[in-house]
């Protein structure tokens, strides 16, 4: 906000380029891809450096944080090698079945996912989970990916009432979260949900006290690609730095410390992902803004601005013009008067 003040008394024109949408309303410029690409390297990573710590040899190790690969061809050279290495010599028997779940199925879920189709994975759902580990024979050269929808994860409250995904959208008090049924057997959890406070949380701190009050259990690693902090992942207590990107939290006591050591559950939870993937998320944002740069260089912005010469899609992504919040940004004067107020 105080920013934003400071460009309103210098009479800036502001365009807020991931709110550029075409005209069924859908973004044409977003990073989410990116930060999906960037989580999951980073969640793999975790889970290496998690393993090693309990003395398990595994070729996750030898995956490093996104920003120490010097583009996505890299990282996913180099997470393929691991693959290969899975599929031919296998997991430890203790860490089988491994398995992957994915809350969300947009464009952050669908770039996490990207990454673990480097590794022989197999996808199955969240129903066939619950009886993975009652199989006779469950193959230790297989990685089981399962992806959440929103039914997966919630129910109503009253009884008798069938789950509608829009009645959710617009009420979601009325529903529970049914996730903790499926924790207990995961490796890895990929956070990807959109959520608000109006929503059920998925992981709660009570739950997780519950859990490891029962001795260490299967889950090791979130990744929080959503990093709402305190939101449907409770113990994501902060969004993390790429520099310091994760921390244990450790339920007994509800606290949590920097890095990977430490009873509880690892965290990652760096909240500007796609800056960790910086060659390629720049050249995906250009793809697309270039479509606008000539009409944007082209544009008198001293006309007013029911008269400017902007594509739709730019015009309604125009925050500020001269300096005066346009008709989609007037709720934020209130936002602006309050950061004046303190």
């Amino acid at each position: 906000m105080p920013m934003l003040r400071k460009m309103m008394e210098m009479h800036c024109n502001l365009i807020d380029y991931e709110r550029v949408i075409d005209d069924q309303g859908r973004r044409q410029i977003f990073f989410g891809r990116y930060a999906g690409l960037a989580g999951m390297i980073n969640s793999l990573w975790s889970m290496g450096l998690r393993l090693k710590e309990a003395g398990f040899d595994t070729p996750f190790s030898q995956i490093k944080q996104s920003h120490h690969y010097s583009s996505l061809a890299e990282a996913r050279l180099a997470i393929s090698k691991v693959g290969q290495q899975i599929a031919e010599n296998g997991l430890p028997d203790a860490l089988t079945p491994f398995t992957i779940a994915f809350t969300g199925y947009g464009n952050v879920s669908q770039g996490a996912q990207e990454i673990v189709g480097l590794l022989p994975v197999i996808e199955i759902s969240p129903d066939e989970l619950l009886s993975l580990k009652k199989r006779s024979k469950i193959p230790d050269n297989l990685i089981y990916k399962i992806v959440f929808r929103e039914e997966h994860l919630v129910e109503p409250i009253e009884p008798g009432i069938e789950f509608d995904l829009q009645d959710y959208y617009n009420e979601p008090e009325k529903f529970r979260s049914v996730f903790e049924k499926y924790i207990p057997h995961l490796d890895i959890m990929i956070n990807c949900v959109y959520w608000d406070i109006r929503y059920p949380r998925l992981v709660t701190k009570d739950y997780l006290q519950q859990l490891f009050s029962q001795g260490i259990p299967k889950l090791k690693v979130i990744g929080d690609i959503s990093c709402d902090v305190n939101g449907s992942v409770e113990c994501t207590d902060k969004g993390t730095e790429i520099e310091d990107p994760i921390f244990v939290y450790h339920p007994g006591t509800r606290t949590h410390t920097m890095g990977h050591k430490g009873e509880g559950v690892l965290v990652m939870a760096v909240d500007i992902l796609p800056s960790e993937l910086p060659r390629d998320s720049s050249a995906g944002f250009a793809d697309v803004l270039i479509n606008y740069v000539k009409a944007i260089a082209d544009c008198d912005f001293s006309d007013d601005f029911l008269a400017l010469d902007l594509p739709n899609a730019i015009r309604s992504a125009l925050i500020l013009h001269r300096g005066e919040l346009t008709p989609h940004y007037k709720y934020l004067e209130e936002y602006v008067s309050e950061e004046s107020v303190k």
